[in-house]
């Protein structure tokens, strides 16, 4: 290319500026354009490597015309950057303007309260009208507390590895909240009306009606002259005022060694209506409430003596009860990420889960 060339280069790129300034619609934008016109590899940049290829006697003379174009692509686009910063600056001055102090703010979002949070929350108001106190336990349990207190034997298939998860210290991840009863036996005597809300940790085949990690409300009622009735009685009482009329329950036996009788008492399933589906596995009932009378032993462990008084337990399936009154289908959108499972309880309607 000789100077003749160049000059013409240069002439085409400068008519072409002003075009593409004009067309640039933010700031950001007319920084690109710079980019590419002024960089080292742009348009008019990349010319000033190409000096060395002139003539000794053109350098000078090609290098001026490279710079004196530089110089005025350059005042363009500063003046196109101060159209801008013009432009911003009216724009803060007539929203200062148009603000009206007198105006409500922006809402803030808030949070919302999870269905098992929901359901927890009103299970403890009802136990504490009752006479009941709420206890906390750690989810990290000594062996000897998650089972040997509650009379659960050595033997016992609940100690596999395949049904508990067995943590490299020793320790346990509570199968359930019933080591509560033992530390408040301790912490309270008798009489005694406490309930243990929280996390439980088993080692289940994940289904429709069963996780890995669930919740648990723990309930124990010690004092004189308690009965099986008297546990029927609190678990239908209980179940009607969480689900706000007459719940359809079924009581049957069942063993667990901490409790001796031991009962199971389920639910109509709300899902189906007691017609049968995937989450009551086709039965049409819904296991909520195991409980029983505490067994001698394990009184005896918490300090109670066991020829003044007796009591019932209970461990209510609190993320089962929140499906069965929001209307959840399946246990695991409960401890996933999906947003749906996270409106506020009063929005669900047992619509939007099922």
């Amino acid at each position: 290319m000789d100077f003749d060339e160049l000059q013409n280069t240069i002439r085409t790129i400068e008519a072409k500026v002003p075009g593409v300034l004009s067309d640039a619609g933010s700031i950001d934008a007319l920084r690109s354009l710079e980019s590419g016109i002024l960089g080292k590899k742009g348009s008019l940049g990349s010319l000033i490597a190409t000096i060395g290829r002139y003539p000794q006697d053109q350098r000078g003379k090609v290098g001026q015309a490279i710079n004196a174009a530089k110089g005025r692509i350059k005042g363009l686009i500063e003046k196109r950057f101060k159209e801008f910063q013009a432009a911003d600056a009216a724009e803060e001055v007539d929203a200062a303007a148009a603000f009206d102090p007198t105006l409500p703010g922006d809402p803030i979002p808030m949070g919302a309260v999870h269905p098992v949070t929901a359901v927890q929350w009103e299970v403890e108001r009802i136990f504490e009208r009752l006479g009941f106190t709420v206890e906390a336990g750690p989810a990290m349990e000594t062996e000897y507390n998650n089972f040997d207190a509650l009379n659960i034997p050595d033997t016992h298939p609940a100690r596999d590895m395949q049904d508990t998860f067995w943590l490299t210290n020793g320790m346990v991840l509570r199968t359930h909240t019933s080591p509560v009863q033992h530390r408040s036996m301790l912490k309270f005597g008798a009489p005694l009306r406490v309930i243990a809300p929280g996390q439980c940790f088993r080692y289940e085949t994940v289904d429709a009606s069963h996780d890995t990690t669930f919740y648990q409300i723990e309930g124990l009622l010690i004092d004189r002259d308690i009965s099986i009735p008297n546990l029927i009685a609190m678990a239908k009482l209980l179940l009607n005022e969480v689900m706000q009329r007459e719940v359809k329950v079924r009581v049957r036996p069942g063993y667990f060694p901490f409790v001796e009788p031991g009962i199971e008492i389920d639910m109509n399933c709300e899902i189906c209506d007691g017609v049968g589906c995937a989450t009551c596995k086709q039965s049409g009932w819904v296991e909520v409430l195991p409980a029983g009378m505490v067994h001698p032993s394990v009184l005896k462990a918490g300090g109670i003596d066991t020829e003044q008084y007796t009591g019932f337990a209970f461990g209510l399936g609190l993320t089962r009860l929140a499906m069965m009154k929001y209307g959840i289908r399946d246990i695991r959108v409960l401890n996933t990420g999906d947003l749906r499972a996270l409106v506020s309880p009063r929005r669900l309607g047992g619509v939007l889960l099922c």
